[in-house]
């Protein structure tokens, strides 16, 4: 039974793992087209900004609530989980139209103050974004509790393709019919609104996804909720939802905070542009992460009881590094050519893909660091690690973006994700030691430190040579690796299974 449930278990993973990933790399392909069809940086910069914004306020909005419903819904004292349910989502139904409501209200005042006031309808379109995609949460956790992560991945698929769709129509197709025939959709559509157009798609695709979850939706809205489960759940919920607030923010603090660090917003949105649009380049790695994660906290659970858990722990952390590296290599030595990835207008941006990878390398690391907390029930220093990285992020961007501009995001970045992963480690260490394998660890470093220094330093004139010459540094990384780690660990389960 227990091998059954493991295997359910990792089908499901990769079902729901791969939805996600799918969709967050069609989405990242929008980019090409965002920075070509826009008119400048600066209204990709606009696009950065808001929808940093709306990571944070949809982690506000939920609350921890999805958390806090798989908790009392799995509660061996509870026979009701579609009461459960109900009481959740009639909860995140409620604050989710005061949000609404109250922003709509205030909306020309808000508008001012993010710097919108000529355009109030952006901000209306993303707090109703937010306070949709907050609501849909919880029937998406109930279709995880009913085993039906098809279901799941069908809808935020088709949610996602509607996405990028409704991005085509309006920023291709509608300008292609214009340039050719203006009077045919001049009713709905008007060329200078350009980056709106990605709020308008965003705001008709999360509507859609409502309209798709009502069979989701109904049963729990026909069911009676119960004041006596709210009041247990929300303080159960309430740290989770400072631990998801210090986090979205040490990720999204450049992309909120850079535009009021400058007295002209012009120049900020247009530099905001440029950093955004190349960070992208260094999502690879946050898309490679996120791809782990969906695997590793089920294996890790499902092995907490064995004996080999924390050997298994320091294997996981090994070959995510190895493979980590890998993939910093190869985005770094041919950037030549994922320079095209965006237009010569975004190129100055290209030097913080690397220092941005690193970041999200640690933060990589610090992610499996951080299953000593969780396991040992002491998630009050998750908290405290993403308080401190928030702090450390603010202050350089406070003391450094005003001087140095987008590259101090950067390196804020990775300033915070390197303390917190240290902190992390050596607390873990104390409470829940691990052997990792520290020597491995740095000899990989090494290495590709040794070889991406190699890889820029020489000049060729010629692009081809170029590419080849780093081509040959990553074969390299890529034996090294292949013959010290891989095969032996390949031919020893090989010997073990026959």
């Amino acid at each position: 039974m227990k091998t059954t449930g493991i295997g359910r278990l990792a089908k499901d993973t990769a079902i729901y793992g791969l939805s996600s990933i799918v969709g967050r790399f069609l989405h990242w392909l929008l980019v090409p087209m965002y920075v070509r069809v826009l008119d400048s940086t600066g209204e990709y910069g606009i696009i950065t900004h808001l929808y940093g914004w709306m990571a944070l306020l949809l982690v506000m909005l939920t609350y921890g609530m999805e958390t806090g419903f798989f908790r009392f819904v799995n509660k061996r004292e509870e026979h009701e989980p579609e009461r459960v349910y109900a009481t959740a989502l009639y909860c995140l139904a409620g604050t989710s139209t005061l949000f609404l409501t109250l922003c709509l209200l205030f909306l020309q005042p808000l508008s001012r103050g993010m710097g919108y006031a000529a355009h109030p309808e952006y901000i209306a379109m993303l707090v109703a974004i937010v306070a949709v995609d907050a609501f849909c949460c919880l029937p998406f956790a109930d279709l995880r509790r009913r085993n039906r992560p098809w279901r799941f991945a069908v809808l935020r698929l088709t949610n996602m393709a509607a996405s990028i769709c409704l991005n085509v129509f309006f920023l291709v197709v509608c300008p292609w019919i214009h340039a050719r025939s203006p009077q045919s959709i001049s009713w709905f559509y008007l060329p200078e609104y350009g980056a709106g157009y990605i709020l308008v798609a965003n705001t008709l695709s999360s509507l859609l996804l409502l309209l798709l979850l009502l069979p989701e939706i109904g049963p729990g809205f026909r069911a009676r909720p119960s004041i006596r489960r709210l009041r247990l759940m929300l303080p159960y919920v309430f740290p989770v939802l400072l631990l998801g607030l210090a986090g979205i923010f040490n990720q999204n603090a450049d992309k909120m905070l850079f535009p009021f660090l400058f007295n002209d917003r012009e120049f900020a949105e247009a530099q905001l542009g440029i950093y955004g649009a190349c960070f992208k380049i260094a999502v690879v790695m946050v898309m490679f992460i996120q791809a782990f994660r969906y695997a590793y906290e089920p294996f890790i659970f499902a092995r907490e009881k064995e004996r080999d858990s924390r050997t298994a722990n320091a294997v996981v952390m090994k070959y995510f590094v190895i493979f980590s590296l890998a993939l910093f290599l190869a985005v770094t030595f041919y950037m030549d050519v994922i320079k095209y990835f965006v237009v010569p207008a975004y190129y100055a941006g290209l030097k913080v893909v690397p220092v941005v990878m690193l970041g999200e390398l640690f933060a990589g690391i610090y992610f499996n660091l951080s299953i000593w907390y969780k396991l040992t029930d002491r998630t009050v220093w998750g908290a405290r690690f993403a308080a401190i990285g928030c702090v450390v992020t603010v202050t350089i961007m406070m003391l450094c973006v005003p001087r140095w501009g987008f590259m101090a995001c950067a390196w804020a970045l990775f300033s915070s994700n390197l303390l917190m992963m240290l902190l992390s480690y050596a607390a873990g260490q104390r409470h829940y030691r691990v052997d990792y394998d520290l020597r491995s660890a740095g000899t990989y470093a090494l290495l590709a430190g040794a070889l991406y220094s190699a890889g820029m330093w020489p000049n060729f004139d010629h692009p081809a040579v170029q590419l080849a010459y780093r081509t040959f540094l990553l074969a390299l990384y890529i034996i090294y690796m292949v013959r010290r780690d891989l095969w032996p660990t390949l031919k020893r389960r090989t010997n073990h299974g026959m």
